[in-house]
């Protein structure tokens, strides 16, 4: 089918960085018209280099219009409620009490447009001891508990290499938009729609919370082996030219490893003869494990576990995964040439609707691209009006 799943949504973008933005692009994927509105020096991911247009940008806006509103001016804020006006959903991730302070805040634009869903993110969310302060996902990976469990027993806290809190955040802000648009087929109206980074790394620490529930005496931070130690084998080794995963769920894993590495003689080893006993003997059989491994090739050793029926996989380095063969053909990654940036590979879609194609991915816009666009076409502004706006410093 030709028709998307949102496509005849409209949403107003104020995202900034990457927790409001992705949830947009999401958004923009599934076929909503999005218009992201930035300020007319630009949101503050553009400050990441000193002219054109950052990666992240790049990366993090396809598929949506571009303008610029000085919303800290009267004008700016009555094209921001015009737009809102007729639009189905606002994303948006200031700091609790911004939109507010502008005079912008769902109470004021749902008398605008009561139909709209206001979608909000920050922090720590809208109540609560933490709630004004201020945030960014290193410090969500602090208080939330994830650096505590990131890294080695014997060294310090580390930051996951990703950013988890900003993009489970506006992951979860696209569920919540979801569900308040299929709520509104019911009763007619919008709805404020909150979603906390704090909140939303919470679940993620499973793991360690079982074995701090369980008083299990476990060290907050175990490396790369399971965040319980329940489980075992599972950890990274080294092999002759890199690393590579491999973890057991069974004892039919377990002993089809040992086929593999030619230790069939410790299937009987009472020390090995549930996952409890091995994960109560990790060291060894990690240094059992380890010494077959590291004799061989990465490639190899992942492919002859994989034939051998062992959960396992290269610890890939990032080159590898950016011209990855298998997210190429997912669709994931799409080379795109940005009339800015020139030659970028881009993310695509991980929802796939049976009934919806894969969006074509198009080049995120350069800052106010589409200002007269839009402002035309949607508002009914003249040329005049346009050009008075950009005089008077409102876009």
């Amino acid at each position: 089918m030709d028709q998307q799943a949102l496509e005849d949504i409209t949403v107003i973008d104020l995202g900034q960085i990457y927790n409001g933005s992705y949830c947009s692009l999401l958004l923009s994927y599934l076929g909503a018209d999005v218009t992201k509105v930035e300020p007319p020096h630009g949101e503050p991911l553009r400050a990441r280099v000193d002219e054109g247009e950052p990666p992240e940008f790049v990366m993090l806006n396809s598929n949506k219009k571009g303008i610029t509103i000085n919303l800290k001016t009267e004008r700016g804020k009555e094209l921001l409620k015009d737009l809102v006006r007729d639009a189905d959903v606002l994303v948006e991730n200031y700091a609790v009490g911004t939109m507010e302070g502008l005079g912008l805040e769902y109470e004021t634009l749902k008398e605008v447009n009561p139909e709209l869903i206001y979608a909000h993110s920050s922090g720590f969310g809208e109540d609560g001891p933490y709630c004004k302060f201020p945030a960014m996902d290193l410090t969500i990976q602090a208080i939330g508990g994830i650096m505590d469990v990131t890294g080695f027993p014997d060294g310090p806290p580390v930051k996951a290499g990703i950013a988890v809190g900003d993009f489970m955040g506006g992951i979860h802000l696209t569920a919540g938009v979801l569900a308040a648009l299929y709520q509104r087929e019911l009763t007619g109206t919008g709805q404020f729609v909150e979603v906390s980074m704090h909140d939303s790394v919470y679940p993620t620490l499973m793991s360690p919370l079982a074995a701090y529930f369980n008083g299990d005496d476990v060290p907050s931070r175990t490396g790369n082996r399971h965040s319980g130690l329940a489980q075992c084998p599972y950890n990274v080794y080294e092999t002759a030219d890199g690393y590579v995963a491999i973890f057991g769920v069974t004892d039919g894993h377990w002993h089809a490893l040992l086929d593999i590495i030619g230790r069939p003689d410790l299937k009987d080893d009472p020390r090995f003869e549930s996952n409890v006993k091995r994960a109560q003997h990790m060291d060894e059989v990690d240094r059992i494990v380890e010494e077959w491994t590291r004799k061989r090739p990465r490639d190899e050793i992942y492919e002859t576990l994989l034939d051998g029926g062992v959960p396992c996989g290269p610890v890939n380095e990032l080159s590898e995964v950016a011209n990855d063969p298998h997210l190429k053909e997912r669709g994931m990654i799409h080379d795109i040439e940005h009339p800015s940036f020139g030659d970028i590979s881009v993310p695509g879609l991980p929802i796939r609707l049976e009934n919806s194609e894969l969006p074509e991915i198009k080049p995120s816009p350069e800052k106010g691209q589409d200002n007269e666009e839009v402002l035309s076409e949607r508002l009914g502004l003249s040329a005049s009006e346009i050009e008075s706006l950009r005089e008077d410093g409102v876009i």
